[in-house]
């Protein structure tokens, strides 16, 4: 089955640009209530998800750390300790299951890396239970 049933589009999905401060991605990560962000560059290109860990690692080695600072902070010199693996829009679910045990979505990009959404954890988890109650996998 194709992944596009289960895409939630870039126009629905929280994601920064890679300009974006520190404090941006606080506030957006605050207010949307998410742990993980994508982040795109100026031509829309996936570059890679942020964390609250990665936030964390960057606040505890800031000397004097203060939101004040987080304003001039851009997440470009943040360093990202996971790398979230995106797929393109033409994969398959059955690709997708290995993926998800270690991201809690997962990126999906055109065929020029251009980001256009994501799909959760849960559409992959709940697609593969149906299948199983169903009797499509063993």
């Amino acid at each position: 089955m194709n992944i596009s049933f289960f895409l939630l589009p870039k126009a629905e999905v929280a994601y920064l640009e890679l300009e974006s401060t520190m404090r941006q991605t606080l506030e957006k990560m605050e207010h949307h209530k998410y742990s993980a962000v994508p982040i795109i560059d100026r031509h829309g290109k996936y570059i890679g998800t942020i964390t609250e860990g990665d936030l964390l690692w960057q606040i505890k080695n800031t000397h004097s750390f203060s939101l004040e600072m987080a304003e001039q902070i851009q997440l470009k010199d943040i360093k990202r300790r996971m790398k979230n693996v995106p797929v393109r829009i033409d994969s398959e679910m059955k690709g997708l299951l290995t993926l998800a045990i270690s991201q809690n979505f997962i990126p999906v990009v055109d065929d020029h890396g251009i980001f256009i959404g994501i799909i959760r954890r849960r559409e992959i988890i709940e697609f593969y239970a149906n299948s199983i109650d169903k009797g499509n996998v063993s």
